[in-house]
């Protein structure tokens, strides 16, 4: 099977979406799929891990670079650009299937009869990740986006989401009426992250140095960002009385400049930004971290919760995420805020810094959930999806 990808990156660009089409692209060629993935964030061609990429970088002075500039219109170029690029490679040899991620609609002009079935792999919808419109620019660009992200799915043969939960809510944001084949597919992590993940012994707790806590994403409400603020400054406190053992909480994906300026000061001297890394300096921060942060108030899946437990490291999340209360709650990997708010968040820290049988009793639990998914299954459920779709297509 000749199959499609789109893609706004694809590593080494350090971000989730990045990690995940490189998990659905090389899960197809293990598959026997013959993989072309399109990807704004280059030029050129190459190919990596037996998948042909195709970049398809708008140049800033051209057109569609001009285009990006204007309110709503501007969320056209992408879909411009990635429709010219496929076409073109499928007029010269077709494809069977093109799969592209929700987020942003990158395939919301590629609906409709090209001889292939279209499929769309949810992640988080962009209603759910960007912040409060502050203008009425703003506003026109939110309702642009959404309406792109439901024209690809009602237009597409086939949706792929990655539980049950998140299939549901995609299902209601889009107004979708359930006649399309619809399959939950969990995402895998790299083999290299496994192997380093199952090396990685966990860090003894010495006298005198804190406990590392370890957030991996961007500074945003959605991911509880401001929840980890306010839990820091509560537990600083804390340890500034003596009650508590100290702690660090490292940000990978936060640079500096998002840390709240006004932040009180027994969190500022505990919170180090630490930027977006590279997978090999990410997996130093997870080798090092006791545990894991991840209060996420909506995951389309949370990448994040199965990197943390793959490595064994207690994890802390939201009780207000599905994914969340699956993968960790469930599982008994890690401890739950109870609601979205700081105070939540500290409540559910508080005893992994304060027992190491708690941590230790954490860890055993993530060890037990991890290696739930991957890549045969992954590459297996995508392609049965796939031939539903072109059934329907």
């Amino acid at each position: 099977m000749r199959t499609a990808l789109i893609a706004w990156d694809y590593p080494p660009s350090p971000s989730g979406l990045s990690t995940a089409a490189r998990e659905i692209a090389e899960s197809l060629v293990l598959a026997g799929c013959d993989v072309t993935l399109f990807t704004l964030d280059r030029t050129g061609r190459e190919t990596a891990g037996g998948v042909s990429i195709v970049g398809c970088a708008i140049d800033k002075a051209s057109g569609l670079g001009r285009l990006r500039l204007y309110g709503g219109a501007g969320h056209l170029a992408a879909p411009l650009a990635f429709r010219r690029a496929v076409l073109a490679e499928h007029a010269a040899r077709p494809f069977d299937v093109v799969e592209a991620t929700n987020w942003y609609a990158p395939a919301a002009l590629l609906t409709g009869r090209h001889g292939f079935a279209l499929v769309t792999r949810n992640s988080t919808p962009a209603a759910f990740s960007r912040d409060p419109a502050q203008s009425a620019r703003d506003r026109i660009d939110g309702w642009a986006a959404d309406r792109l992200e439901i024209r690809q799915a009602k237009g597409s043969a086939g949706l792929i989401s990655n539980t049950g939960e998140h299939a549901r809510r995609i299902t209601d944001e889009y107004g979708l009426s359930g006649h399309q084949p619809h399959a939950v597919v969990g995402l895998s992590l790299p083999p290299g992250t496994l192997a380093r993940a199952k090396a990685a012994a966990y860090p003894e707790a010495r006298s005198g140095e804190p406990l590392q806590l370890l957030f991996v994403g961007r500074a945003e409400h959605r991911k509880g960002f401001d929840m980890i603020m306010e839990a820091a400054a509560i537990l600083g406190a804390e340890v500034d009385r003596g009650a508590i053992p100290d702690f660090e909480v490292r940000l990978v994906g936060v640079p500096e400049s998002d840390v709240p300026a006004d932040l009180p000061e027994p969190a500022r001297r505990r919170v180090k930004a630490l930027g977006r890394m590279q997978e090999e300096a990410l997996a130093v921060e997870y080798a090092g971290a006791h545990a894991v942060l991840a209060p996420s108030r909506y995951e389309s899946f949370g990448l994040v919760y199965q990197e943390g437990i793959a490595y064994g490291r207690p994890m802390v999340a939201n009780a207000l995420d599905a994914s969340g209360r699956e993968f960790v709650g469930d599982t008994g990997a890690g401890l739950m805020a109870a609601s979205d708010t700081g105070a939540a968040l500290a409540d559910a820290i508080r005893p992994i810094l304060t027992s190491d049988e708690t941590r230790q009793s954490l860890r055993a639990a993530a060890l037990k959930a991890a290696g739930r998914f991957n890549r045969d299954t992954l590459g297996r459920e995508t392609l049965a999806l796939y031939a539903k779709a072109r059934q329907a297509s």
